[in-house]
C-alpha cells in the first residue's frame, strides 16, 4: 500500500472536524496494523471501489463516540448510543470518507464509497481486505479516533 493514499484521509479529518465545531485537530500516531482490528467500542466500516479498492475502518471508544455525537447534535447530551447518536456517527464516517474521495479526485484517482456499516461492542474484531493496513490516530479536542486504511490500486 502506498503511503500517499493515507494523506487524503488525514486531510479529510483536518477539514471536516472544524466544520462540526471541533477546534483542536491533531494527528497523534501512525502505525502499521496487521490482521484483525479489535473494536475499541464503535466501528464504522466503509468500502472503497474504483481505481483504488479496499476499505476504511473508523474505530472509536464508546464514550468518545458519544462525545462526538453530542457535538454533532449541537451539544445535546448523549447518554447512550441510541439510533440518533448512531446516525450521527455513521454520518461522520460518510463525511470523512466522502471528503477523502474528493481528495483522491484531486490526485486524478477516481473512487466511490459504500454505505457505512456501524457496529458496537468490545468483544469483536473486524477483518480488512488486506493483511496489512495503516492506522492513523487523530484527535479532535482530545477525542481520539483511529482511521484504519487498507486500499490498493486496481
Amino acid at each position: 500500500m502506498d503511503v500517499k493514499w493515507i494523506n487524503p484521509f488525514i486531510e479529510a479529518f483536518i477539514h471536516v472536524m472544524p466544520q462540526l465545531g471541533f477546534q483542536t485537530i491533531e494527528k497523534s500516531a501512525v502505525t502499521l496494523g496487521q490482521g484483525k482490528i479489535k473494536s475499541a467500542g464503535v466501528i464504522m466500516n466503509l468500502g472503497i471501489v474504483g481505481e483504488l479498492t479496499g476499505n476504511v475502518v473508523y474505530n472509536i471508544e464508546m464514550e468518545t463516540a458519544k462525545g462526538i455525537a453530542s457535538k454533532m447534535m449541537m451539544g445535546m447530551p448523549v447518554a447512550e448510543l441510541d439510533e440518533m447518536a448512531q446516525s450521527a456517527i455513521s454520518e461522520l464516517s460518510n463525511m470523512l470518507t466522502a471528503n477523502a474521495s474528493i481528495n483522491f479526485s484531486k490526485m486524478d484517482i477516481s473512487t466511490n464509497i459504500s454505505t457505512p456499516t456501524l457496529m458496537y461492542g468490545t468483544d469483536f474484531e473486524v477483518m480488512v481486505n488486506m493483511t496489512k493496513y495503516v492506522c492513523v490516530e487523530m484527535k479532535a479536542d482530545d477525542l481520539a479516533l483511529q482511521i484504519n486504511v487498507a486500499v490498493r490500486s486496481q
